[in-house]
């Protein structure tokens, strides 16, 4: 039997979740295949070369190019310190000379006799790779990085910003509708993720870095407030290094929607346990979604711990968004799949479904225009 497929976003009570936690670079990998971790523990370290910094010497010592390297203290490879003397010239019988000095700490990375430049290397700067979960090793890849799983509960939100965190939820608010101002965050927050309702103000999301949250889980955030409090448009970016002070995932949209009573209940069922969440997005190729995965006990190797499959596709009863407007953010079930072609307002064919909203509404929309609640 043939599927129709739409993209769609999980929320998922219990299942497997495994990350690849891989370096930049090659370098160490410090755990090893059954190693229990948590969020913080570090799982591979490496060092990033320093950053290049010229210095032309001939300049500096008044010589031709091809004299430099007579005049060099330091050779290339030797370790400097900053302001540290690596090429001297004398003259006058060695009554006056002129010293070239270093700008940084690091090494000697080549003497030029063409340019009369000499190459500094900064010191190399170290990278620590977490593992972001709590869970277990389940697989180690030489030099690079490691595999780690765990059983949890896992949200994918649509959009958010903010870098790996991890902390206790805390509900601040009544239901799914209520927007989460400023008023609901007190200084109980810090540490947590905050789970508010339809919207995160800029109130709020200021307020939750003043206290020192971990992160916020919302239904929406207003375009302008994101602009406001970031400082510039995000465009169609990678988002996920921001310096914010604070992770904000995005659940349903842009604007006030209420989170999808499925996912609220969810989060709600989780208070006072540990979420791990992440903001990263990216919506081109290689499409990168921000997440909540709350780590449950149990052995990932337990009979049903299996990875949740991807959904076949939709049917009568799948639960659905409207990612387009008119009903953009709103949440509803397929109540029919007319199989053959429809025109739509624009004069052009496409294939449609029917959808009926909470209250009861039923409504015809393109296929291309829903987004498949995945479970």
């Amino acid at each position: 039997m043939a599927h129709s497929y739409t993209p769609g976003l999980k929320v998922t009570e219990r299942m497997k979740i495994t990350k690849k936690r891989i370096l930049p670079l090659k370098g160490d990998v410090v755990v090893k295949v059954g190693d229990k971790v948590e969020p913080d523990t570090v799982v591979a370290r490496t060092d990033l070369p320093g950053t290049v910094e010229p210095l032309n010497v001939a300049n500096i010592l008044g010589v031709p190019p091809e004299d430099v390297e007579d005049c060099m203290v330091k050779k290339e490879g030797d370790q400097i310190e900053k302001g540290e003397t690596i090429a001297l010239n004398k003259s006058f019988f060695g009554l006056f000379k002129t010293e070239a000095k270093s700008k940084i700490s690091g090494s000697i990375e080549s003497v030029s006799s063409v340019t009369g430049q000499v190459l500094l290397r900064g010191e190399p700067i170290p990278v620590e790779v977490k593992a972001y979960l709590q869970g277990e090793v389940v697989e180690t890849i030489e030099n690079e990085g490691c595999s780690i799983s765990t059983l949890g509960s896992f949200v994918q939100g649509i959009f958010g910003v903010g870098g790996e965190t991890h902390g206790t939820i805390k509900i601040v608010v009544p239901d799914n509708a209520t927007v989460l101002e400023d008023k609901h965050i007190g200084e109980d927050c810090k540490g947590c993720v905050v789970v508010g309702g339809s919207m995160a103000t800029a109130g709020a999301v200021k307020r939750a870095i003043s206290v020192g949250a971990a992160g916020i889980v919302a239904g929406g955030i207003s375009d302008k407030d994101l602009r406001e409090f970031l400082g510039y448009d995000i465009g169609v970016a990678i988002t996920g290094n921001e310096d914010l002070g604070v992770t904000l995932v995005v659940t349903e949209g842009f604007g006030e929607i209420a989170m999808a009573q499925k996912t609220f209940d969810l989060l709600k069922s989780k208070e006072g346990m540990m979420a791990c969440i992440n903001g990263a997005t990216q919506i081109r190729a290689g499409v990168i979604r921000p997440e909540v995965v709350i780590p449950l006990a149990g052995d990932i190797h337990e009979a049903g711990a299996e990875e949740v499959e991807t959904t076949a596709g939709l049917e009568v009863g799948s639960p659905i968004r409207v990612i387009r407007q008119p009903y953009f953010g709103q949440i509803g079930t397929v109540s029919g799949l007319p199989p053959a072609l429809q025109q739509l307002d624009s004069e052009s064919k496409a294939r449609v479904l029917e959808v009926e909203f909470q209250e009861g509404k039923k409504v015809i929309i393109p296929r291309a225009n829903v987004e498949l609640i995945e479970g």
